[in-house]
């Protein structure tokens, strides 16, 4: 791992070997966004959308996007092609840069650009097959969570809440209503209506947020983004979490609690089905 190659401020270097001012904006104050894309048989998928929801959160902190789309793909490219796994996440962080410890930003910073690959490790299907248990808690973030900030404490907290249960995530609910997981989009399915949490500050919308708006209209699935209650969550048919690295994974049970009948249901079958469809095929491989 540690002679595995990064890219910090325009270099691929050995991550043993790379190295920030402890004056980044990023360390002393978690002054930056971060984005996370995921590559399959050496395909970077979505990348496109992830790049604008990295533009839009450095837009909402006020740092000048270093890089054009164009740019950060052939960075990206060079990067994933010196790792040896097929299926791969890429990692990129980008912080305000290094400056003295002040709070209000400080002028003519250079943005700190950093970028590392590791291979993609996918739920077995047994674990899909049978589902995962969540619990439920209050969640007390910040009230800008649409920004993809690297200030993840909020999120490290209610993850390690989750551990402590033996649970794969945790439900969060603020006022009453569901917002999402410590790193996923939660879904629920009520009479064959697929529900989401709107889109507004209380979530980050992941990308696979309008992945699955495109399969449920290509599937033909009902669906609706509004506010949802916890009652409605705890009375679902079927209850899904979404990310880059859990794809679609369905919930079986909330605070010991059965979702449903306890089991994956056939609307979490049905998506999953086309997600699969949905993923880029494998690069040709080169004539030799």
């Amino acid at each position: 791992m540690q002679d595995s190659l990064v890219y910090l401020n325009g270099q691929l270097t050995p991550l043993a070997d790379a190295k920030i001012s402890v004056l980044d904006r990023g360390f002393i104050f978690g002054d930056g966004v971060y984005e996370v894309i995921p590559i399959y048989a050496g395909q970077m998928f979505r990348a496109e959308q992830h790049l604008a929801r990295l533009s839009r959160s450095l837009a909402k902190i006020r740092i000048d996007n270093p890089h054009s789309n164009s740019e950060w793909i052939n960075l990206i490219e060079q990067l994933s092609q010196t790792h040896p796994a097929q299926n791969q996440i890429v990692y990129i962080q980008v912080t305000r840069g290094v400056a003295p410890r002040a709070h209000a930003f400080p002028a003519h910073t250079i943005p700190t650009v950093f970028m590392m690959c590791n291979p993609m490790v996918l739920l077995s299907d047994t674990v899909r097959s049978q589902g995962v248990a969540c619990v439920s808690m209050e969640d007390l973030r910040w009230l800008h969570c649409e920004i993809k900030s690297i200030s993840l404490l909020g999120n490290v907290l209610s993850a390690q809440y989750a551990a402590e249960q033996s649970a794969t995530e945790v439900i969060q609910f603020r006022d009453g209503f569901l917002t999402e997981g410590s790193s996923s989009n939660v879904w629920i399915v009520k009479d064959n209506v697929l529900l989401a949490p709107p889109k507004n500050n209380l979530i980050l919308e992941g990308i696979r947020y309008a992945l699955v708006e495109e399969l449920c209209s290509a599937s033909k699935i009902s669906f609706s983004s509004r506010p949802i209650s916890r009652a409605e969550v705890f009375g679902a048919d079927e209850v899904m979490l979404t990310s880059a690295s859990k794809e679609i994974l369905p919930v079986v049970s909330i605070d010991s609690k059965p979702v449903g009948t306890g089991r994956p249901g056939p609307m979490f079958s049905q998506l999953y089905s086309a997600y699969q469809q949905a993923k880029p095929p494998a690069k040709p491989s080169a004539k030799k």
